[in-house]
């Protein structure tokens, strides 16, 4: 699904924000990424969703060598990545349909499929009493809902959250990584990017960590076990 091989990422003249970062997503995986603030967390996933070429090494999505891959067929392969931002990024005099339907209007889809799976969608992450509402009208963790919704409306192969229950209480956390864990067994690899020590507790995922530019891979509690055995 993705792989980065020994990829090096600096701003301008500046210091190198990642070195040598060597990791490689399976189809159909899901992972936390986590570290301290200024890690480098941001930049890695502005990599993954092809915001940013790296300065150098190798990028490969989808099977594609990103540094080969001509810039007219990247629209294509953003396309099958869907992006939670940490801010949202939600257009508040938009409903939350209007919202969600974006990134299927963007793709031309008829107007009578877009109704359809926009409100089943919303449903699903229970959000159907607030289909006409608008974001400034929504909590922190609806509006949180509507850019997930959002982010997976065209059912990506590839879904990366970028603190994702930041700004939610425990609960609504919770309720959003059970909704992460549904859509990926629908066959959609996740990467949830995340402070919260506890949820990677919990769910047991392998750990993407980084630090001070530098990338661990820590093994999930399955992974761990099926080892131990």
């Amino acid at each position: 699904m993705l792989r980065f091989e020994n990829v090096g990422m600096r701003y301008g003249i500046g210091p190198e924000i990642l070195r040598d970062i060597n990791f490689a997503l399976e189809p159909g995986s899901i992972h936390f990424l986590t570290g301290p603030s200024g890690a480098g967390k941001t930049t890695l996933l502005k990599l993954m969703y092809l915001a940013l070429r790296p300065t150098r090494g190798l990028v490969h999505l989808l099977d594609h060598d990103i540094s080969l891959t001509p810039r007219s067929e990247l629209p294509h392969l953003r396309r099958q990545i869907g992006v939670v931002f940490q801010e949202f990024r939600l257009i508040d005099h938009l409903s939350a349909v209007e919202n969600v339907a974006l990134p299927l209007r963007v793709a031309n889809i008829k107007q009578s499929t877009i109704d359809e799976h926009v409100r089943e969608l919303l449903v699903w992450v229970g959000l159907g009493d607030h289909l006409d509402a608008k974001p400034p009208t929504l909590s922190g963790g609806q509006q949180q809902r509507v850019a997930i919704a959002r982010a997976i409306i065209n059912s990506p192969r590839l879904l990366l959250a970028d603190e994702p229950t930041g700004n939610v209480d425990d609960r609504i956390a919770l309720r959003l990584m059970y909704l992460f864990e549904e859509l990926n067994k629908n066959g959609t690899t996740i990467v949830i990017a995340t402070h919260n020590e506890a949820l990677l507790q919990k769910f047991g995922h392998p750990v993407l960590r980084l630090n001070d530019g530098e990338l661990d891979i820590v093994a999930g509690r399955a992974e761990r076990l099926e080892a131990a055995s």
